[in-house]
């Protein structure tokens, strides 16, 4: 799954526990009618992928959701959701989403050195 937006928020990362487990928080705004602040986590050496991004960039994020069960002390049992990044990449943001980029016109060049009377080869 992908999330698509712009960054409003990157977290420092934190250190949780005694066993050296990482964790590092991003909220990206999704552009859509309802623009939505999702809050993803990346965990352990993916923490350092969001090195390379700011505030007010497009970003596209690569995430898996996860859920658990906990069981509370009196046995009163409870769901919990999270949302987990795995790879973020930057985007244009003047290229509407899921369309390739248009190259430049100067980017097409002739097929060759053609003459003049080369141009017209139609058969009728």
């Amino acid at each position: 799954m992908e999330v698509q937006g712009k960054v409003k928020l990157i977290g420092e990362t934190e250190s949780v526990g005694t066993n050296g487990f990482r964790k590092r928080d991003i909220v990206v705004t999704t552009e859509e009618q309802y623009p939505q602040q999702i809050s993803i986590q990346f965990v352990q050496d993916k923490t350092d992928l969001l090195n390379n991004y700011k505030v007010g960039q497009d970003v596209k994020v690569s995430i898996n959701l996860r859920g658990r069960e906990w069981t509370s002390p009196q046995g009163e049992v409870k769901y919990f959701n999270s949302i987990q990044g795995w790879r973020i990449e930057g985007v244009q943001a003047d290229a509407p989403a899921g369309m390739p980029p248009v190259p430049p016109a100067d980017a097409f060049a002739p097929a060759g050195n053609l003459k003049e009377e080369d141009h017209d080869d139609l058969p009728f």
